[in-house]
């Protein structure tokens, strides 16, 4: 296969069987490289993983589901290093350039995944989210994305990093092709079936003029009544997210960078550092705090509540940017993504428009359980022309 945009890796092709007749007959599918493909080693964008790394028999299951549907696999897709980081910029093995703004960042760490289905490579492409992996790559590539509900896809035959926030996302063009991929991997358990549209006042002070813009064009028309998103304001939440996340890490990432003695890369070397300094009290305080904000979102979007939110704050920044920019902007960037993280809720993203020429999308945020009929009301709400399936 050509690749352009340097989205998969050189492995040797190994083939790779799907069902002849099945609802995603007919697509092609990209894989992450978190994810174990029968055939095939599993690098999760470490050289050092890489190496330790059998040729696996078995295909991750949510992998052979999409395959057993009828989808046919196409190769194996960059990811930032131990999937930790969100720019889609690998120090080993490249960076996938961003088809629809080359000069910008792809996002990570599901960079490979989102790169192919912006690029045309791939029709659907699984990538993994734990603090905003899916949703960034799709709001920077101007696809659609979706990160569900936390534990209703299994995450067996796939590298952990942090497996209280780690979920399994899919990417597609438009959204009908996402509907029928994700109602491939779940049922809708909890469907909203009388939307209750809210506005997020604390999430949408975040955005700067031209973003509000977007958010104001995507979604203004509609009767959304003001919420208010963070209980003890946006900093104390975003606190909480980091302990939440870097104490799963130390249990479960950090011991292999520690007995390989991998070489950290900036970015990496800061976040393991963190995690390993956590005590005891502060894990127990940061899980207690990530409970007690999930319980918050769960009463404010009780059976019908959605959230029309931004994604991010900005569009992707310039792959030259200032050091500043990349110490910088994921903070600001996770400072929304953490609510469905947190909360263990869906996010469905889809394109809406630009800001500074670059892609900036908008998103739902639903009840748990709501995937389905959350990809739905995307597709209406969305002023994006979809695609027939």
């Amino acid at each position: 296969m050509t690749d352009p945009w340097h989205a998969f890796l050189p492995y040797p092709p190994v083939p790779v069987p799907h069902a002849d007749h099945g609802p995603l007959s007919g697509l092609t599918l990209a894989v992450k490289d978190i994810y174990h493909v029968a055939g095939y080693r599993t690098g999760a964008g470490c050289p050092l993983y890489l190496a330790e790394s059998p040729v696996h028999a078995d295909t991750a299951p949510c992998v052979q589901r999409l395959l057993d549907a009828g989808a046919r696999f196409v190769g194996k897709v960059h990811t930032d290093e131990l999937a930790w980081s969100m720019y889609g910029m690998n120090a080993h093995f490249g960076t996938p350039v961003n088809p629809a703004a080359p000069d910008r960042i792809p996002g990570g760490s599901s960079s490979g995944s989102a790169v192919a289905v912006a690029g045309g490579l791939a029709d659907i492409a699984i990538g993994s989210d734990t603090g905003g992996s899916v949703r960034a790559p799709a709001s920077f590539c101007a696809t659609w994305g979706w990160r569900p509900t936390h534990g209703l896809i299994p995450m067996a035959g796939a590298m952990a990093l942090a497996p209280s926030f780690d979920a399994c996302g899919l990417f597609a063009r438009d959204g009908t092709v996402l509907a029928r991929a994700a109602a491939v991997l779940v049922a809708d358990a909890a469907p909203v079936t009388a939307p209750d549209l809210m506005a997020p006042t604390d999430m949408l002070a975040l955005l700067g003029p031209e973003a509000r813009a977007v958010w104001q064009d995507g979604f203004g028309h509609l009767p959304a009544r003001g919420v208010s998103v963070y209980p003890d304001g946006v900093d104390a939440a975003y606190a909480t997210f980091l302990t939440a996340v870097m104490a799963d890490a130390k249990e479960t990432i950090l011991p292999f960078i520690r007995a390989s003695r991998m070489p950290l890369v900036r970015g990496i070397d800061g976040r393991a550092d963190a995690a390993d300094a956590l005590t005891p009290d502060q894990i127990a305080q940061g899980r207690a705090a990530r409970e007690a904000f999930a319980r918050h979102m769960d009463a404010l979007l009780g059976a019908n509540g959605v959230l029309l939110a931004p994604v991010v704050h900005d569009a992707p920044f310039r792959l030259d940017a200032p050091q500043a920019v990349f110490d910088g902007f994921r903070h600001d960037a996770q400072r929304l993504l953490c609510v469905a993280g947190m909360a263990r809720l869906p996010q469905v993203v889809f394109p809406a428009g630009t800001v500074d020429g670059a892609p900036f999308g908008l998103s739902l945020i639903g009840p748990r359980g709501s995937d389905l009929s959350l990809i739905a009301l995307a597709c209406q709400l969305s002023r994006q022309p979809q695609e027939s399936a």
